[in-house]
């Protein structure tokens, strides 16, 4: 298990540096000037220049991207000044000269060209509030989907079967801008006045009388539109792999020895069918926090996704490579914790 681990994070540690080059590639490639893009379009040439030296955006590419590179590390060469100690808060391994020192530190993100706060300290705000969102509608979709694929693999080719493929083609077919807009509309404007959700909204809003509080109902809609999709997918993966799983032979032995209906589909049939299920949840909960841009825009929800948003707006390329880099991130560990799940599950999947 040791070695598998270890093979595991040096592919994931090759995908994440291929994920790295090509987003620092892309973005610096772009007939985009944030210099230009924080100081307006009427700055002079010597506020200009003062912006892309404290950037670094004076340098070429390469030099950025090696740069880049070293503030990511959490190895790395730095300047043994007070300067570079408070930015970096690094641990001094060993020196390389009476200037530098070989460095300990957690990835550096560098700052966002609008705010000038660090990018890690402006994700880290947000990112709670999206993975409460994720969380909510994975939650949703995992037992309502499983629920109804076992239902209707138990209830093949009824009116509960129909209904239930029916639902899930139907989630499957419906894009998440577009069923946010719905969803919106229809419980957050028609409807608010019967069930109280808001239109908007985030997960913090201000009382004028207790300060900021936490609006759980303002989660419902987003989790719900976010959720349709993975639920969809899992009723469709749970109802086939259950109507496999149904005609093996140690089902048919264990009706033979008078078993009871549940106890055949929940104890016997039901963990041997979860496996493609598991893979689906793993990936749709690394894709909802992806997924999440247009939802979070549409309900006005202050999570990564609005702020990668708002970023794209105004050029803010360290907040988007950082979002995207985190969501990479949360894309590598969720494979191999999935690859671990397999095994705890399943004892006849070997190691490869």
């Amino acid at each position: 298990m040791l070695t598998y681990l270890l093979r595991k994070i040096g592919y994931s540690l090759a995908v994440m540096l291929g994920i790295i080059v090509v987003v620092f590639f892309l973005f610096n490639i772009l007939p985009v000037d944030p210099a230009r893009m924080t100081q307006g379009q009427r700055a002079d040439v010597q506020s200009l220049e003062a912006v892309r030296k404290e950037f670094g955006l004076d340098k070429a590419i390469p030099v950025q991207f090696a740069y880049y590179l070293n503030d990511l590390s959490p190895i790395g060469l730095h300047a043994r000044t007070a300067e570079e100690q408070e930015r970096y808060h690094y641990v001094q391994l060993f020196p390389v000269s009476e200037t530098q020192a070989i460095c300990l530190k957690w990835p550096y993100l560098r700052r966002s060209y609008q705010t000038h706060k660090e990018v890690a300290a402006l994700l880290l705000e947000v990112i709670p509030n999206t993975l409460i969102l994720a969380t909510f509608a994975m939650l949703m979709a995992i037992v309502i989907g499983i629920f109804l694929g076992v239902l209707s693999a138990v209830h093949q080719n009824t009116w509960i079967d129909r209904l239930a493929v029916g639902f899930s083609v139907l989630g499957i077919s419906a894009p998440s801008f577009f069923a946010g807009i719905i969803v919106a509309w229809l419980f957050g404007f028609v409807l608010s006045h019967y069930n109280g959700l808001n239109m908007t909204g985030s997960l913090y809003s201000y009382d004028p009388f207790k300060g900021e509080v936490m609006t759980w109902s303002n989660v419902i809609l987003p989790a719900v539109t976010l959720g349709l999709r993975p639920l969809a997918i899992i009723v469709q993966l749970t109802r086939s792999s259950m109507l496999e799983v149904l005609n093996q032979d140690y089902i048919r032995t264990a009706k033979a020895k008078g078993l009871s209906q549940n106890a055949i589909v929940y104890r016997h049939a039901l963990p041997n069918a979860l496996n493609p299920v598991i893979t689906a949840i793993a990936n749709w909960f690394a894709s909802l926090l992806a997924g999440s841009f247009f939802v979070e825009y549409v309900f006005g929800y202050n999570g990564l996704g609005k702020v990668t948003v708002d970023a794209l707006e105004m050029s803010d390329f360290p907040v988007i490579i950082g979002s995207i880099l985190f969501i990479a991130f949360i894309f590598v560990v969720i494979n191999i914790l999935v690859d671990i799940i397999y095994v705890w599950i399943d004892p006849r999947v070997k190691l490869n």
